[in-house]
């Protein structure tokens, strides 16, 4: 089931799994990075509930992007991209 989820995000995940070099990874990275994530798509959604204005639709778009590519990254990508989210080479 992974597999077919990771298919419609191969070229995100494509670039931030490559690489040959060393990199630090610990299993808190991801749950960090899955939680900040989430925090960041509550940020998005929040502009989304008081909306009155369509100013808010650049934070919304700016925290729903981070918090998406954090999500699928914490939960499909390797550890070597979950380093590279951190910048940890």
């Amino acid at each position: 089931m992974k597999t077919s989820l990771r298919k419609p995000f191969t070229p995100l995940l494509k670039i931030l799994e490559s690489g040959d070099g060393d990199f630090i990874y610990k299993p808190s990275h991801r749950t960090i990075l899955i939680a900040v994530s989430v925090m960041f798509l509550f940020l998005a959604c929040l502009p989304l509930m008081l909306m009155q204005d369509p100013g808010y639709f650049v934070p919304v778009v700016v925290f729903g992007l981070a918090g998406l590519v954090g999500l699928v990254v914490g939960f499909l990508g390797n550890d070597r991209a979950v380093a590279k989210i951190w910048g940890s080479r």
